[in-house]
């Protein structure tokens, strides 16, 4: 029997999407490359863990779920979390940025300026600008009056990044345009912290990065991972967490979140096996291991 690995998730590097496994070994997520694992025959998604230490159960988790945490674990990972607002005495500064996902989909978030642009990688964010870095109650004092004056949500759901990305506008200036008007709105107001250092408009387009130019539209998404299961397919985009797949059926959006928690193995066969959702719009609007 071929021996399973363990994935820990897609992370972004200076060098763009890797998938990282239980071990430290990294596969690097080149445009082309043909993407083709299975689930060991009999196995169970169990738990991954919270904060670096194993579940202490082994509890066994949903295969539909993005988390693969049961939750005990769920909770003990989101009690130090700046996402979860549960921390208020991080030192280190925070950019406030604003995200566009596609027409309509521009969000406000924070994210530690350490991390540079990853947060915005990892939501798969078609374009983004800063709007101030400051302390961290700063700028989550700033998300919230976006929130309030200018009805900016702080989330957009990924069924909607998704249903929009092979219909995208077709130039960067357009890409652009309504981070910046919104931008012009949110520092006309008044109330800023003053702790918080306005930034320059610059408006940072991802299209190339993801591979997002001539993306075909999707056929369906995979649901959920199952034993004895099949992956397989080229990849011709990789967006946030999605990886989108060539299979003889038409692309396919495999959310790498699905893949946590799982043993999985080499598959020598391509095809996809797995449950797929199928998008309803036809029209372009969709509602070895490596």
């Amino acid at each position: 029997m071929a021996q399973a690995w363990k994935c820990s998730g897609l992370r972004w590097s200076a060098d763009g999407p890797v998938l990282v496994w239980d071990g430290g070994r990294h596969s690097a997520l080149t445009r082309g490359r043909r993407v083709a694992f299975g689930v060991a025959e009999g196995s169970v998604r169990t738990c991954v863990g919270a904060r670096g230490h194993t579940c202490p159960v082994g509890a066994a988790v949903p295969g539909r779920g993005t988390g693969a945490r049961c939750e005990e674990c769920a909770r003990l990972d989101r009690a130090h979390s700046v996402a979860a607002d549960t921390i208020a005495d991080d030192p280190q500064p925070y950019h406030v940025y604003l995200a566009w996902f596609g027409p309509g989909m521009v969000k406000v978030g924070i994210t530690a300026r350490a991390r540079g642009s990853a947060r915005l990688l990892e939501q798969g964010a078609v374009c983004f600008s800063w709007l101030g870095v400051g302390p961290l109650m700063a700028a989550r004092r700033t998300e919230e009056l976006l929130r309030a004056a200018l009805r900016v949500p702080d989330r957009i759901p990924y069924a909607e990044k998704r249903a929009v990305r092979a219909v995208l506008p077709e130039t960067a200036a357009d890409r652009a345009r309504e981070v910046a008007e919104l931008y012009e709105r949110a520092v006309a107001l008044p109330a800023w912290p003053e702790s918080l250092v306005r930034e320059p408009l610059r408006v940072v387009d991802h299209v190339g990065v993801f591979g997002l130019g001539g993306l075909p539209v999707a056929v369906g998404q995979v649901s959920e991972l199952v034993a004895g299961g099949v992956v397989g397919g080229e990849l011709v985009a990789a967006v946030g967490p999605d990886l989108h797949l060539a299979t003889g059926g038409g692309v396919v959006v495999l959310d790498t979140r699905l893949m946590t928690g799982w043993g999985l193995v080499p598959a020598a066969a391509s095809g996809m096996t797995m449950p797929i959702r199928q998008f309803k719009e036809a029209d372009g609007v969709q509602d070895g291991l490596f």
